[in-house]
């Protein structure tokens, strides 16, 4: 096991009704004027957006509104809420909705103290500074809630990038299950294709010996196929939800990835998918994993992908062709997503043949680095691209 440093300072309230406490502990940690940032939608129209208003009028606490946050959150929006920001001298963010809104909050959180441009900060610059966060989620997936990321699409380019810094971890996360029962299945589908994938990213690592993080990261993927079947077939399952809802934010905090060194190739390469053709970004991973670990297997040690058939999906062993065993774990991956109904290749989601060039192009630009257990180049990408066609 790699030497690792570890702080995950988040607050975390779960259960039934608890965005109704969003006020106090916006009191607790300090905020006195606030802005709330979500999409709309269904946050507007189930009402949760009132009760979350109501209990920082409960608590005495003044806020401005900024709606608009869509999935693939833009960079517009985030200008627009920087300068809102500033104009309005709040002094804490509030994200409610799903990952997208509370990535943007993040964003504008550390924008509004930066004199330059905020994109600097996903071009590598690290996030030192920002406005206290909080937030109210909607859906279970992407682990904002309690990770130290954000991600945004620059429209100069449509580039899609990552932001990092222990700084931009929400103070407090309000997670409610019940918010997430009235998703469509594909929006479900999509966050327990994410969750899996945070957890595949760092289960296929060449770090040896990391037994317990090894076990945690299974434990969340025999949880999502477990969870994953009862809420596709009953969205109404509380206990269902809550699972993956906890399971969402476990897979990428990071508590699963310590010591070990993390691949990240495949989320890289979906950024592109995402940004081109407006597939939700769990669909995205949905499609690319599969045609990753096939190409893996090829060229790297199996043992890590054997270990994942086995445990995970419960695939008989191979023990003259480890390979056959190790692609058959990929296969039961992709037949489960296909099963939770989301797309398995490029072509269902728009992609053909003749954009794969460009894809593999902008994922480079002013990001050369990508991937781990695969170190990933322009021309390794266009060949797993090619696999996932």
């Amino acid at each position: 096991m790699d030497n690792f440093t570890f702080y995950s300072p988040t607050y975390f309230v779960f259960g039934k009704e608890t965005e109704n406490q969003t006020g106090k502990y916006v009191k607790q940690f300090g905020g006195k004027k606030v802005l709330i940032h979500y999409g709309g939608g269904s946050v507007v129209r189930s009402g949760l957006l009132d009760r979350v208003k109501k209990s920082l009028d409960a608590e005495k606490i003044p806020y401005v509104e900024l709606g608009g946050a869509e999935p693939n959150p833009k960079s517009g929006l985030v200008y627009k809420g920087i300068e809102l920001a500033r104009k309005e001298k709040i002094d804490f963010v509030l994200g409610v909705g799903g990952g997208s809104a509370i990535d943007s909050a993040k964003a504008i959180a550390f924008g509004a103290l930066y004199d330059g441009d905020f994109w600097d900060f996903y071009k590598g610059k690290p996030v030192t500074e920002a406005v206290p966060v909080g937030c109210v989620l909607t859906l279970a997936g992407t682990g904002t809630e309690g990770s130290t990321d954000s991600v945004i699409t620059n429209e100069d380019g449509m580039y899609k990038r990552c932001a990092d810094g222990d700084c931009i971890r929400p103070k407090f996360a309000i997670l409610n299950p019940e918010l997430t029962t009235t998703l469509p299945p594909y929006q479900t589908a999509s966050g327990i294709a994410d969750i899996m994938a945070h957890s595949m990213e760092r289960l296929f690592s060449k770090t040896k010996d990391v037994e317990i993080t090894d076990r945690l990261l299974e434990a969340v993927l025999l949880t999502m196929v477990k969870e994953g079947r009862r809420v596709i077939k009953d969205p109404s399952n509380y206990e269902g939800r809550a699972n993956i809802m906890w399971a969402g934010m476990i897979a990428h905090n990071n508590v699963t990835g310590v010591g070990r060194a993390q691949d990240w190739g495949t989320h890289h390469m979906e950024n592109e998918l995402s940004t081109t053709y407006g597939c939700s970004h769990g669909a995205g991973l949905a499609v690319l994993f599969p045609a990753w670990m096939e190409y893996a297997i090829q060229t790297e040690d199996v043992s890590r992908f054997v270990q994942f058939a086995t445990r995970v999906f419960g695939c008989q062993m191979n023990f003259e062709d480890p390979k056959v065993t190790a692609m058959e774990g990929a296969i039961a991956f992709k037949n489960f997503m296909k099963e939770l109904g989301l797309p398995t290749s490029i072509s269902e989601i728009g992609g053909k043949e003749a954009d794969i060039p460009t894809l593999a192009k902008n994922m480079f630009h002013e990001a050369p680095n990508h991937g781990n257990f695969i170190k990933l180049t322009p021309e390794i990408a266009q060949k797993i691209y090619k696999l996932a066609l």
